[in-house]
């Protein structure tokens, strides 16, 4: 940097700045030719995606910098504006303070799109990344607010007021908005618990049960198998008890409670109502059906048939169709399905007393 003032310094000042002029517009073009054409083939020469991201947005602002650079240059002490007896305070308004606010600009833009670009491509990679949008939209206010305070600070700005200000509108609108910062928090906290994604079945404690069509920054909105669309806050979800039947696989293990009668055999019973279950085709081949006996009952030898279907949301078509396909194989069997009855039996020693005490004949005589 000294040699390359004392070379100016040598030259007749309009010539010197003519001469940094240049000199800024031959680098800018040599990153542009060189430096970024070099960067993007390093880029393609690796599988990963992020770094050509990287390298394409840098782009611009390595041009800008170079082609900025030989404005400090002039504008230092003992630069070429000074030699032209121009004052430290005009170079600052007309030339520092402009070329540095370019700068910072320029390379917030970069750093957001960075990171942007990079949330995109990470969402784009599976399902588990669908919330981080939220994370990009958070970003992207970080960089505006520290551009804005860098810009203010260039061009010396006294923002102590402005930040009293901002403290009392925050707490206003902290106040006014709690339940949406409650909201943005929560599904921040789903996230990073993996609580659920886009396509999961979840079933609330509340109650709804569907499939997870969109997670927003406010809420989180479910479809139910009526075709309804259900809009539940994140505040709310992450205060509830959540079932993911979607975790950590898509299949479900169904449960259809079965009675058959006292006296029945049960090897053939069972055999019957498995042999139901391999056969519909709602019901996966691995893990095999099987029978559980659960419990002796009041009237029945209760059974469990435990089963797995390819996902939750087949469950409830699938125990509809066991259901038929089990009472017709065991009707056809002779297989008796014991329903509840009750059987009141009529004692004549009781019954002639109650006749007697009222002079009228017992039910039991002829």
């Amino acid at each position: 940097m000294n040699a390359v003032t004392s070379a100016l310094d040598a030259l007749p000042p309009m010539l010197a700045l003519v001469a940094v002029l240049v000199s800024s517009l031959v680098a800018a073009v040599v990153v542009e030719r060189v430096v970024v054409r070099l960067l993007r083939r390093l880029g393609r020469s690796t599988e990963n995606a992020l770094d050509d991201i990287v390298f394409e947005e840098l782009r611009l602002p390595l041009v800008v910098s170079a082609a900025l650079a030989g404005v400090f240059l002039l504008t230092g002490d003992g630069g070429v504006l000074d030699a032209l007896a121009v004052d430290a305070a005009t170079r600052d308004a007309l030339f520092s303070r402009p070329a540095l606010s370019v700068l910072v600009v320029v390379w917030a833009w970069a750093l957001n799109a960075i990171v942007n670009r990079a949330v995109d491509a990470v969402q784009d990679a599976g399902p588990r990344f669908d919330f981080a949008p939220v994370f990009s939209n958070v970003w992207t206010l970080i960089v505006i607010v520290a551009a804005a305070a860098a810009i203010l600070s260039i061009w010396r700005i006294d923002v102590t007021p402005l930040l009293a200000g901002a403290g009392i509108a925050g707490i206003t609108i902290g106040f006014a908005a709690k339940d949406t910062v409650a909201n943005f928090f929560g599904g921040i906290a789903l996230y990073f618990d993996d609580t659920y994604k886009i396509g999961d079945f979840v079933v609330l404690d509340s109650g709804e049960k569907g499939t997870v069509v969109k997670v927003g920054v406010r809420s989180t909105t479910l479809q139910t198998r009526d075709e309804v669309l259900v809009t539940v806050p994140n505040a709310v979800l992450n205060a509830a008890k959540i079932v993911n039947e979607s975790a950590p696989g898509s299949r479900k293990r169904i449960r259809v409670p079965i009675g058959v009668a006292y006296g029945t055999d049960i090897d053939a019973f069972e055999a019957a109502v498995v042999g139901v279950a391999e056969a519909e085709s709602l019901v996966l081949d691995s893990p095999k059906p099987r029978m559980r006996f659960r419990a002796f009952g009041d009237s029945a030898l209760e059974y469990e048939l435990l089963c797995w279907v390819r996902s939750p949301v087949r469950g409830s078509k699938a125990t509809h169709e066991l259901n038929r396909g089990i009472y017709g194989r065991l009707t056809d069997l002779g297989i008796e399905i014991p329903f509840s009855k009750l059987d009141v039996t009529l004692v004549n020693g009781a019954a002639d007393a109650a006749a007697g005490a009222t002079g009228q004949p017992s039910l039991g005589d002829d």
